[in-house]
């Protein structure tokens, strides 16, 4: 990340490609730079965030089927669009509900309080180290010859996404492919991250009002992570 690339800049140059809205239309973004962090926090606030998130997710579930679940559906025709096949590469909302209802994995306090947030609000929302970034972020529809750093035993290897997926990527490479589906190990968030990317995904039927209020509760909740946490946004909306 260039010293001279504030948050602010940095999100004035984040992109969504008009290749991305001819798929989804109703597709709109809220990107956060939150800094001040301190991941090895473990705020009291946490437990009773994820608590309230495995209990929603029962509650969701036992009304229907996860892929009835209407933000849950919407995100499966998504990846449809694109030709990837929802019932083998799961969006990171299908995921996290699934497992929310047995119990959320816990692995550190950005990533635990995120995804308490992301079940909540059922929203797909992905967290990166921005420290970590080389240029902006920006949603394409990849040529195939990105490289995205994966973990196969342990170890780091690169794979690169199938053309036209839906990715995000910065100037070195993928962050994220299929949309939300799986993050690199690059920019991965640690326990030495002091300054995280955020990246709120929604569609239809997520309405704008609802969007905003889960990137309020984000902050919210990351306020209690470090000291003098400072959060900069910005709402990318449909054309």
């Amino acid at each position: 990340m260039p010293e001279t690339l504030s948050p602010e800049a940095f999100l004035a140059a984040c992109a969504v490609d008009p290749a991305v809205h001819e798929l989804r239309p109703d597709y709109r973004a809220l990107l956060f730079v939150i800094e001040g962090l301190d991941p090895k926090a473990a705020p009291s606030s946490a437990d009773e965030l994820i608590g309230r998130a495995e209990a929603r997710a029962r509650e969701l579930l036992a009304g229907s089927p996860v892929d009835e679940q209407p933000h849950i559906a919407a995100w499966r025709e998504a990846y449809r669009s694109f030709g990837a096949k929802p019932q083998r590469t799961r969006n990171s909302l299908e995921a996290l509900t699934r497992r929310a209802e047995g119990g959320l994995p816990r692995v550190n306090a950005l990533t635990d309080v995120y995804n308490a947030i992301s079940v909540l609000h059922q929203i797909p929302l992905g967290g990166e180290d921005f420290d970590l970034y080389e240029g902006p972020a920006r949603l394409v529809r990849a040529t195939g010859d990105e490289h995205f750093d994966a973990a196969a035993g342990g170890e780091t290897v690169v794979e690169h996404p199938e053309a036209g997926e839906v990715v995000w990527r910065d100037d070195t490479g993928v962050t994220c492919r299929r949309w939300n589906w799986r993050q690199a190990r690059r920019t991965g968030l640690s326990d030495s991250t002091r300054t995280a990317f955020f990246i709120m995904d929604a569609l239809v039927p997520l309405t704008d009002e609802e969007l905003i209020s889960a990137g309020n509760a984000l902050v919210e909740a990351l306020s209690a992570i470090g000291h003098e946490v400072d959060a900069s946004r910005r709402f990318i909306g449909a054309p």
